[in-house]
Formats: C-alpha cells, sequence, structure tokens
C-alpha cells in the first residue's frame, strides 16, 4: 500500500492544531502513549456535554490490545 504524501502533510497539520489548541492534553497523551500501556492497565474516559450529564466507560487493557497496538505500529 503506498502512502500518500499529500494525506502526510494534512495529518501533521491537524496534528500541530490540536496541539496548538489543547497543549495540556496532547502533551498528557504523548506522555502515557509513550510511555507504555502494560496488561492491567485501566483507562477511564468522561465527557461532558454542555446541559447533558456526563457519560464514563472505562477498559483494562488486556494481552490481545497490546497485540492489536503492536500491529498497527508495525503497519506505519
Amino acid at each position: 500500500m503506498a502512502v500518500n504524501p499529500g494525506s502526510v502533510f494534512k495529518i501533521m497539520q491537524l496534528k500541530k492544531r490540536f496541539e496548538d489548541n489543547h497543549p495540556k492534553m496532547a502533551a498528557f497523551l504523548q506522555n502515557v502513549l509513550l510511555s507504555g500501556l502494560p496488561e492491567g492497565t485501566v483507562i477511564d474516559i468522561r465527557v461532558e456535554k454542555p446541559g447533558e450529564n456526563p457519560i464514563e466507560a472505562n477498559m483494562r487493557v488486556t494481552a490481545d490490545d497490546i497485540e492489536m497496538a503492536q500491529e498497527l505500529k508495525s503497519m506505519q
């Protein structure tokens, strides 16, 4: 599969825009992802939309999740 240089450039621009708009979140995500997520790690997510009750979910990282992430990395 060939990689479209224009698409890569667009992704990099969008990443930069996200980092500019949300520097704390971008740094947090980079720190967490670069440090790795070993099996058993729990990820909690909470979303609070204006005027609505918060919605929360969580997941525990499994060996299968780690294997899928490694496969995705190798595809890059």
